[in-house]
């Protein structure tokens, strides 16, 4: 079909106001022409691996499809390809679809891909290939090789030759770390990636892994690793070896001095708080030997320990306790049984208590006499008197019951 003149004039300009409202509306997945019936997809691929173009049309009256690169040199006319560049490959044709795939992507193939549909004024729709570039494997440099507790450290991770820019994590353990980061520009609008962090180190973080993690859209699980290398100052523990219970008078003492640290103590010594040691003590190495105890060895006996960061100490308080120290002692008082006899026992007598107040509130006012016993019968007072039962002659019979 041959088009010339004012006609070319105007597929011109038609094309240009299409360009024009799809650089306004940016970039997107589906991209479409308003109004009419052509679509196609923007593609992100990673460097040297295959994308897959497609040209879709709706309701097409048979008119034909073509796929041009970014120069608009046509890569697909139909189902024939006269580009020579035989990465471009058919993937699928019929009078509604074109699907053509692209090999061994490279920068070079970056740019925007048109789709054409020969309709009468012809359409076209965009599609965009994004072509990412992982970075090259991160490498972590220490500004020292090792660290003593206390100390600041500085790290330093580098993510070199990425598209787009890789991001940089940085995790200490299960602990998430903040760094510095800077982008370089290099060329192509490709990138290096800088990340820096600082941080002080305590004797737990020794051997404790340090994680540069890299997060970029063309690749996973992408990281490097360093292991803190810390040195901190001994650790002191005096145990008693012997005796275990009292340290008596004529018995014999033994400690041991546990010192660890990093690097290894390398001088470990014993001496007596303010006074000096026994004369006839023993010192071999870590352990500290004193025979016959009496209680002019009482004191504090120190065990100190030092490496090249620094020393430390424990302590060890004796006190000599006489021979029979500990022994005969009373046996221990139960004293739930105590208080289980006691509780027995005033129950007991507060039910003997109940018991007699019943007894005495029953036999309240029964103390009388006999001496009366007959003077109810008699006529008068005088007859009263003769006729009580014994009268003055039995004075010694008389009884008298009480309660």
């Amino acid at each position: 079909m041959a088009i010339t003149g004012s006609g070319s004039l105007a597929i011109s300009f038609s094309v240009f106001v299409i360009s024009v409202a799809f650089l306004q509306k940016g970039a997107a997945e589906i991209v479409t022409v308003d109004s009419q019936n052509l679509a196609t997809d923007n593609v992100s691929v990673i460097e040297g691996e295959t994308a897959t173009i497609s040209c879709r049309v709706k309701n097409n009256d048979d008119s034909v499809i073509q796929l041009l690169n970014p120069n608009r040199q046509t890569i697909y006319f139909r189902d024939v390809r006269p580009l020579k560049d035989s990465r471009f490959q058919l993937v699928n044709f019929t009078d509604n679809e074109l699907w053509v795939s692209l090999s061994n992507v490279s920068l070079s193939d970056e740019g925007r891909y048109v789709c054409q549909l020969y309709t009468d004024p012809p359409q076209e729709a965009y599609a965009d290939i994004t072509v990412l570039v992982p970075p090259g494997s991160p490498v972590i440099e220490s500004r020292e090789d090792v660290v003593s507790e206390g100390n600041e450290t500085e790290l330093t991770c580098i993510a070199m030759g990425s598209k787009p820019a890789a991001s940089i994590r940085w995790m200490k353990g299960e602990e998430e770390l903040t760094g510095e980061t800077t982008a370089e520009e290099m060329y192509d609008r490709m990138f290096t990636v800088t990340s820096r962090v600082r941080f002080s180190v305590t004797k737990e973080d020794d051997g404790v892994p340090v994680d540069c993690i890299i997060d970029h859209p063309a690749v996973k699980d992408l990281l490097a690793q360093r292991h803190l290398d810390v040195l901190y100052k001994p650790e002191v523990k005096i145990v008693v070896t012997y005796p275990e219970g009292l340290t008596r008078e004529g018995d014999n003492l033994d400690l041991t001095c546990i010192a660890e640290g990093k690097p290894r103590p390398h001088q470990i010594k014993w001496l007596r708080v303010d006074e000096d040691v026994p004369l006839h003590t023993v010192v071999t190495g870590s352990e500290l030997y004193i025979e016959n105890l009496n209680k002019s060895y009482n004191g504090t006996y120190r065990c100190v320990a030092s490496n090249a960061v620094g020393e430390a100490y424990d302590d060890y308080v004796l006190y000599v306790y006489d021979p029979r120290a500990g022994e005969g002692t009373p046996p221990k008082i139960d004293h739930a049984v105590i208080g289980g006899v006691v509780a027995v026992v005033m129950f007991a007598i507060l039910c003997a208590l109940i018991v007699l107040g019943r007894y005495f509130a029953r036999h309240k006012g029964t103390y009388f006499t006999h001496e009366a016993k007959g003077a109810d019968d008699a006529a008068d007072a005088d007859t009263a008197i003769i006729n009580a039962e014994g009268g003055h002659n039995n004075t010694d019979e008389k009884k008298e019951y009480y309660i």
